[in-house]
């Protein structure tokens, strides 16, 4: 507000909201109050891999939060079994009343125990928050009910006697069920301010779909991108080497119902041409048990893709010189009559040289069942509607990177070269190139919502997913074609970015965090994409705490490998813990059985005074209001001293 024209212009419209000076001295008061509050909490988790049931429950027990506040409250007056009784019905209130009423018992008394016991929960969430946060939080058709109930004295004899009336009523109306569902949703809405996804929602897991309708419905989450979930919104814009990456997954996973139920993406066509022009080969068998009994289909399907998506990445790549990917151009680099391929430099024998669709003559050229195939594949795509509305979600809520209070947050990485310098890629590097990646996949989806297509744009798209200069990818390569083909087990290595060695060292963090305009003791990077080996010994809190990696293996399938089933990461009013989660059986045998999802919880950093609001983003918003209306106030201040009304001195 140093320019005296914009500060004219800002002051008019501050009188505009508050046209008195009671109206703004009553404002600041109420921005001071909130500012003095204790800092919402907010949690981190990153890499969810398509785990729903897993995910649905850490949202349901706020990653432990919830069952906290029912040790806090009745860690005295109930035993474990009870409190575990209570801590289920809190996560799935449904499910447990219907329960409670095929055993026949008496629902009135039982309702009004657990209405005691619930009211007394939400006021427990609700206590950091002003009144109004809290009553623009809570549903509509019980908002005013709950918040005379959690805001009333118990003191109070009279009101006592109210807040039991209230629940009587409640349950005589039959009301009771619904209104408990209402309360159990504000207290997992109030005991979690603000929910961050670093990166890939999607991968192997069956139900990322069912992910992403929970974030959409939540109240306050976003996510920064993923190389998985990249691909998925790639694909969506229509960009055939990410449709064709999305199905090799969700092929080689057994997750044909994600694809075809999921978002109702139809693969009669490729299954019919799959049957007609593959062989059943092994190599393409999918990887989970579970679709044994389909899996010669499958593996043609896989295998026709896999033929369609070399090309397609092929074509990109000699389109895109600035992309430096020639090395990775293979249908090029085959000799089709020695059955080699050139890798590094070097003649590497095939398994197999059995690449039938593919011209030795031109290669990159798809055939016209290949062609009619994957114009088939992209209408798909492009036109589903759930994925519509995933995809839109991810780019309103989305982005390469955030940073909020503080906390530098992103995926993958910072690329570099070895000797620790920022990797450049089209004049790009360090925060320059993760802020060219988000504003060109802006572009490309710009284009894509307006019915047309920027080709350069949406080739890029396709880059982040596996280029290496990639913030998303951190690799070298993607070493699919390698794996497939090549026996020499040498070829299948996915070399790290040398970010990789270098974050493990406090300057280094230091420097990422100041060339993002981020200084200070209590600054951090939070970053996911490389599982934490925790069973090895590894720790996930790098650079002396600059960094924190909150990959823990989410997905069953690094469970072995990580030996913990993921992370959340807690920051509140008293600072930074870490949450590592057991694995999760399922939502039914926690219901049947009353089991949580055990946690071991890492305090690494306590502040020595309480975080309030007013440390926050939030708050230093504010505190520019603040200045603002106490501008306005002088203003106000000087026309009374004037004798003028402040009209007359506008």
């Amino acid at each position: 507000m140093q320019n005296p024209d914009y500060k004219k212009e800002y002051l008019k419209l501050l009188a505009n909201k508050f046209p008195t000076a009671r109206e703004a001295a009553a404002e600041i008061i109420d921005l001071d109050a909130i500012m003095r509050l204790p800092k919402g909490t907010e949690h981190f988790m990153s890499d969810l891999h398509g785990e729903y049931e897993a995910f649905c429950h850490i949202m349901n027990n706020c990653s432990g939060v919830i069952r906290e506040k029912v040790e806090q409250l009745y860690g005295n007056s109930m035993t474990e079994s009870e409190r575990n009784e209570f801590a289920t019905f809190v996560y799935y209130p449904q499910a447990v009343i219907a329960e409670m009423k095929g055993k026949g018992v008496d629902l009135k008394d039982w309702y009004i125990v657990q209405l005691h016991r619930l009211i007394e929960v939400c006021r427990t969430v609700a206590s950091k928050y002003t009144r109004s946060k809290v009553r623009k939080s809570l549903p509509k058709d019980f908002g005013y009910v709950i918040d005379e109930l959690i805001n009333m004295d118990r003191a109070d004899f009279d009101k006592e006697a109210y807040y039991r009336e209230i629940f009587t009523s409640i349950v005589a109306l039959n009301r009771a069920e619904s209104f408990i569902v209402a309360l159990t949703d504000a207290i997992k809405r109030l005991a979690v301010d603000t929910l961050h996804i670093v990166g890939d929602v999607f991968d192997r897991g069956e139900n990322p779909d069912k992910i992403l309708d929970l974030l959409v419905a939540h109240h306050n989450a976003d996510v920064q991108w993923g190389n998985h979930d990249i691909s998925w919104m790639g694909a969506h814009m229509g960009n055939l080497a990410c449709i064709c990456n999305v199905l090799d997954i969700s092929l080689k996973y057994g997750n044909l119902d994600l694809v075809e139920d999921g978002y109702g993406i139809s693969l009669r066509r490729l299954s019919s041409y799959a049957r007609a022009a593959m062989d059943d080969d092994e190599r393409f068998y999918p990887a989970v048990p579970s679709a044994a009994e389909t899996d010669p289909d499958i593996a043609k399907m896989r295998k026709a893709v896999f033929f369609i998506m070399l090309k397609a990445e092929g074509q990109i790549i000699a389109r895109r010189p600035e992309y430096g990917m020639d090395d990775r151009l293979l249908l090029k680099k085959i000799d089709y009559s020695s059955g080699t391929v050139e890798l590094d430099g070097r003649k590497v024998p095939l398994s197999r040289c059995d690449f039938a669709t593919v011209d030795p003559k031109d290669p990159l050229r798809f055939t016209a069942e290949e062609e009619e195939v994957a114009e088939g594949l992209r209408r798909s795509f492009m036109h589903s509607e759930k994925l519509a509305r995933h995809v839109a979600f991810l780019i309103s809520h989305g982005s390469a990177y955030k940073i909020s209070n503080d906390n530098l947050i992103y995926h993958g990485c910072i690329p570099l070269n070895e000797d620790g310098s920022y990797l450049e890629f089209s004049g790009h590097k360090g925060k320059a190139l993760m802020d060219y990646a988000d504003e060109t996949v802006r572009a490309a989806y710009k284009a894509f919502a307006k019915g047309g297509e920027d080709a350069r744009a949406l080739d890029f798209v396709w880059y982040l997913w596996c280029g290496k200069c990639s913030p998303l990818f951190g690799r070298e390569k993607i070493a699919t074609f390698e794996r497939l083909y090549v026996a020499d087990a040498r070829f299948h290595k996915e070399t790290r970015n040398p970010y990789y060695k270098y974050y493990n060292d406090k300057a280094f963090c230091e420097r990422i965090l100041h060339d993002f305009g981020i200084d200070g003791k209590y600054s951090h990077i939070v970053n996911g994409h490389v599982p934490v080996k925790k069973k090895d010994g590894e720790s996930p809190i790098k650079a002396e705490g600059k960094l924190v990696v909150i990959d823990g293996g989410f997905c069953k399938a690094y469970h072995a490998k990580t030996g913990i089933a993921g992370y959340t990461l807690i920051y509140n009013s008293h600072g930074l813990r870490l949450c590592a989660h057991e694995p999760f059986d399922s939502i039914e045998k926690a219901i049947e059985n009353r089991s949580d999802i055990h946690s071991e919880v890492t305090v690494f950093e306590t502040r020595e005074n309480r975080l309030r609001v007013s440390d926050t983003d939030t708050g230093r918003e504010l505190a520019e209001q603040v200045e603002g209306l106490k501008s306005l106030l002088e203003y106000y201040e000087s026309c009374a001293a004037a004798g003028i009304s402040p009209a007359a001195g506008k």
